[in-house]
């Protein structure tokens, strides 16, 4: 049984000029992960592109990074959906693949109650044996996954932690307080946002799943390890700061756009991107090539 703790990769869907998929490059990103330390392998997320890939394309992208991981590291699969008959038959179809856990986004678009959210989950819960991973991000679902019942659900033996992308410490306490009183001590708590996710870590949380881990997965794996030891803080805060221009970066649009542009960059991917997204404009460039030249990713 994996442990999911640490530092885990919201992995880039990586395409041809085309838009099709390409596969050898997921193979090389995949090792290149694992061989730098990277915890777990999260694939088809808001990073992969879930909202621009078809469903056979997406269950395809699970059962390959399956394959390519080699059982060397857990593969946690984007399964949310705002319908939660969609998100029940993708997370049916992640066990089937041999996924080993589930990322599940709040429903987007329809702004749920926090009742109909506590059902959408317990729903999925129910009917799929996997562990589950809930994931709050507001700023793209307009909807918000309050602590108490994210608490509530912390009580299905199926739902095992939260993705929370607020960069706020009072909703991580939050969390935590509400957690104690549910009586969740395992239930396990991580970082949506890369900018914050020191601070989110050593004040509690157990790992990030991270977007800039694609560019630098031996530097946020090590921020990570140090964070969660709680023996060399300095050196995780040491670490956060020198990603800070990187972070910062990679989300002057919307990700994955500069992720996206900063890998190829690098040589790792092609220049691939579905639309409604598209390629980095211009005007960022210069950022995040200086971003890349300061950690010496490029010349």
């Amino acid at each position: 049984m994996f442990s999911y703790k640490g530092a885990i990769v919201a992995l880039v869907t990586p395409m041809k000029p085309n838009g099709d998929i390409s596969w050898e490059s997921l193979s090389s990103l995949i090792n290149w992960q694992i061989e730098s330390g990277i915890a777990g392998i999260g694939v088809v997320g808001t990073t992969g592109e879930s909202s621009t890939i078809d469903v056979v394309e997406h269950i395809q992208l699970i059962e390959k990074a399956v394959e390519y991981a080699n059982k060397r590291v857990p593969i946690i699969a984007g399964t949310g959906a705002n319908s939660t008959k969609e998100a029940i038959y993708l997370t049916n179809a992640a066990k089937e693949a041999g996924a080993d856990a589930t990322l599940l986004v709040t429903p987007y678009y329809n702004k749920p109650t926090q009742e109909g959210l506590y059902y959408h989950y317990s729903s999925i819960a129910d009917q799929v044996d996997i562990d589950q991973i809930l994931y709050n991000v507001p700023a793209r679902t307009a909807c918000d996954l309050l602590p108490e019942t994210v608490s509530k659900l912390s009580l299905h033996h199926n739902i095992i932690g939260l993705k929370e992308a607020l960069p706020e410490i009072k909703r991580l306490n939050s969390l935590i307080n509400c957690l104690a009183e549910s009586n969740s001590p395992d239930f396990l708590l991580f970082s949506g946002d890369d900018a914050s996710s020191a601070n989110f870590i050593l004040s509690g949380g157990h790992g990030t799943i991270s977007v800039t881990a694609n560019i630098v997965p031996h530097l946020v794996a090590a921020m990570v390890n140090s964070a969660i030891d709680k023996t060399d803080e300095q050196e995780a805060l040491k670490i956060h700061g020198i990603l800070s221009s990187l972070n910062g970066a990679l989300f002057l649009e919307s990700n994955p756009i500069p992720v996206k542009w900063a890998l190829n960059r690098m040589g790792k991917i092609e220049s691939g991107i579905r639309l409604p997204l598209t390629k980095l404009n211009d005007k960022f460039t210069n950022i995040l090539e200086l971003a890349l030249s300061d950690l010496k990713l490029i010349n």
